[in-house]
Formats: C-alpha cells, structure tokens, sequence
C-alpha cells in the first residue's frame, strides 16, 4: 500500500505540473488570439454592419460628459453618476467586464511600470500627484459609448448581428409587439390553487424543465399547480436586445413584467438550476411574503475569503484557466475571452441548425435535441453579459440573500447539488 500510494501521489502531481504547463502555454496563446480577434472584429463589424460595436479591450477614458449617465468604478465597487433629468439604472456592473488579469496585460503592465522608472513615459498622472484632481473613478469607455447609444434615443435593433443566429427560433421575439420574456405555462389553469415558477441556468432554455419534468408531473399536481417555465433574458425564444448589459435588474424585472404581472401571481414556489438561483435567490428577497418555497439544484456559491475581491476571485473560481477538466476549459475561454467567446457563439450558436441536424442524422434520429437547442439559442452580448454580470458580479450579494432567506423568509429551502460536480464544487 505504502509503495501504490507514493506512486499515486507521483502521478497526481505529475500530472498536476503537466496541467499547470500545457494551461499556460495554451492561455498565453489565447491572451494574443483575443487581442487579434479584436481587431478582426472590428474591421468586418465595419465593413458588414457599416459601425463597430465598443468591447471591453478599450482603455479607460478619464473624462465624464454632460450628455449621460457614466458608469464608473473604485476599488472594484460599481457606480452610477447621473447626469441628467433621465432615470437610466444601471446598477450593478461587473468589473470583470473590462478587469481580467491575462499573461499580456500582466507583462504590458510590468513593462509600462518599467519604463515608468526609467523616466520615459509621459507624466499623465501629475495631476493627481500633484492633488489637483480629486476624483480616483475610472470610466470605462465601453460603457460610457453603450449609454450615450441608449440617451441618444437609439432604439433596440431586433435585426440580429451578422455573427449571431437569424432563424425563426431564435428570434421569434422580433415580431411580438410585447418585449416579454417566453413563458411556457402549464398545469392548473381555472382552479390554480399554486403557482410554480421554473428558472433555467447559463446557456439553457425552459426546454431543460418543459422536455424533462413537465411530462412526468401527474395529473393530481397538474391540477393543483401552475407550472411557469421561463426562458431568461437573452436566452431561447426571449428577447435578445443588443444594447442591453443583462444585469440582475433587468433580469429581475422582465420575470415581473412577464410572469409575476401578467399572470397575477400572489404567492409562489420556486425551482432553479445553476446561475437560476441567484436570480431564484433575488426574487425571494426582493417578495419576502410571497414566496413559498426555494428549490435549488447545483447553486453556484463560492465564499469570498476576507481580503480578497468578491468578483475577481468568484472568476477565477468559475474559470480557472485550466485546459482540465475540460468542462473548467471551456468555462474560462467563456469568461476570460470577449473575442474567443464570440467566435465559439458564431460557430456553435449561429450553426445551430446545422449540428442538430447532424446529431439527429449520426443518432438515426433516436434522442431528443432540446438540449442542443437550448444550449445554442442565445447571442454573444447575452452569454457574456448575464455570465459576469449575474455570476460574477453578484459576489458579494449571496451571502446576503442567504441570510435574508435564513432570518427573515418563512419558506422550505431544498438544495440538490452533484458531489462530483466539477465546475462548481461547492454546494450551499
């Protein structure tokens, strides 16, 4: 036992460093494939769109216009500086939007602090050396570019982009004249003793509840409960506007104005998978007295250790630019990559009609694809918004709703969560 334990302890670690190598050979790759990518991007958003789309590559600009309302940072805490008569919330932004520590940047960083001792980078900062600027917020150009689209009175445009899906699917939401999410209701319908509202996680759809639990429910529940099954914003059959930034408000408040209103619901259950239950989480706060009980499957909770930046450390949890396991690979090229993500989206989510068809012609047509089209019905903007956003950014706000939930909510809490589950090991 003693020599099979030496040698499995050998080949851990060996195979560990071999990890450690082969991730930082591959990453540093993607740090220079991202910038190239976009630069890619821009030229043929300009020669197929006639303009680019601002990504989060830009610099900061160290100045705040009259014309609208700038969102800004310091120390990793969001901020909105309005700036004029017209309420724009934009609360809640995550810094890894445009803070993601790479080999590249750390080296520009390093070289530019270099040069900065040798005395040969313009003093820009005398300024604020010398204290004649007060403020230490820094504005992010992306946003600042995204807002002033939004002030201007620039309408949502329901055309998808060119490396985006354009199939019935996927926009189905550009000819309704109501911007609402897509709800699936079934269940109880006249004598609804019972509401039952289903959250799906990242990169899904309501298919993941309607093609496995609805069809199991027996009639007895089905007569007494309303099943709501709801495709987030920016994912499925819902809407997909391209200047939206999918924070928890908006996410919060389309679930009001699309199933809580609209539906009359007073009190109800809740059931919700993966990034679901910080959105699950939320609305059991924010409807205290209503909700009546939480289901939770696989929650994504990290616990921030003091001194460490709640969003910064929840993404490198979630992506720890690791090429194993494999599911940890993909989650990082997801998260850490603007440029990379939207290339993986153009192929996998813009063909998604493609890989169906293939996947039903290798099976002979024998399983089902609804997870395929699940997985695949959503755009770029959307994925990498809701991911930084919803599961980054919320950071320091689960553990506040935990003891919401605890001290002040009268409901049955249930957690399911796998014990090999790799991406999210951490159970509530």
């Amino acid at each position: 036992m003693g020599f099979v334990g030496k040698a499995r302890s050998v080949l851990t670690l060996s195979g560990k460093a071999i990890n450690e190598i082969l991730s930082f050979i591959v990453f540093s790759f993607l740090d220079v494939l991202d910038v190239i990518l976009c630069y890619v991007y821009k030229i043929a958003d300009f020669f197929i769109e006639a303009e680019w789309k601002p990504c989060y590559c830009s610099p900061a600009k160290e100045s705040i216009t009259s014309s609208g309302k700038i969102l800004v940072s310091e120390q990793s805490e969001t901020k909105i500086v309005s700036l004029t008569s017209t309420k724009l919330q934009l609360e809640e932004i995550s810094d890894t939007l445009y803070a993601r520590p790479t080999v590249v940047s750390d080296v520009s960083r390093s070289t530019v602090k270099r040069l900065k001792l040798e005395g040969n980078v313009v003093q820009s900062f005398d300024k604020v050396n010398r204290g004649s600027v007060r403020s230490t917020f820094a504005i992010n150009s992306t946003f600042v570019e995204l807002l002033h689209g939004r002030i201007r009175g620039h309408p949502s445009r329901p055309i998808p982009r060119w490396s985006d899906c354009d199939c019935k699917t996927c926009n189905s939401w550009a000819s309704s004249s109501k911007e609402t999410l897509f709800v699936k209701a079934d269940g109880a319908r006249d004598n609804v003793q019972e509401d039952v509202l289903f959250i799906h996680g990242f990169i899904s759809s309501s298919a993941f509840w309607t093609e496995t639990l609805f069809p199991n429910f027996s009639k007895s529940a089905k007569s007494t409960y309303r099943l709501l099954a709801i495709d987030l914003l920016g994912f499925g059959r819902s809407p997909k506007p391209n200047d939206s930034l999918y924070t928890l408000r908006e996410h919060l408040e389309m679930i009001e104005h699309s199933v809580i209103e609209p539906y009359k619901v007073k009190s109800f259950h809740i059931v919700a998978h993966s990034l679901g239950c910080i959105l699950a989480l939320a609305l059991a706060v924010k409807y205290p007295g209503s909700v009546k009980s939480l289901t939770l499957l696989a929650p994504p909770y990290f616990p921030v250790p003091k001194g460490e930046q709640g969003t910064q450390y929840l993404m490198r949890k979630l992506a720890p630019r690791r090429v194993w396991p494999l599911i940890a690979f993909g989650a990082s090229m997801a998260c850490w990559y603007e440029h990379v993500s939207r290339t993986i989206c153009f192929l996998v989510c813009k063909n998604h009609r493609i890989w169906n068809f293939l996947t039903k012609l290798i099976t002979r047509n024998r399983i089902r694809t609804f997870l395929i089209e699940g997985f695949c019905c959503h755009t770029h903007n959307a994925a990498w918004h809701t991911l930084h956003n919803i599961l980054c950014g919320t950071a320091g706000k689960v553990d506040e709703y935990l003891d919401i939930v605890r001290n002040r909510l009268k409901c049955n809490v249930t957690v399911f969560h796998g014990r090999d589950d790799e991406l999210n090991p951490h159970g509530m």
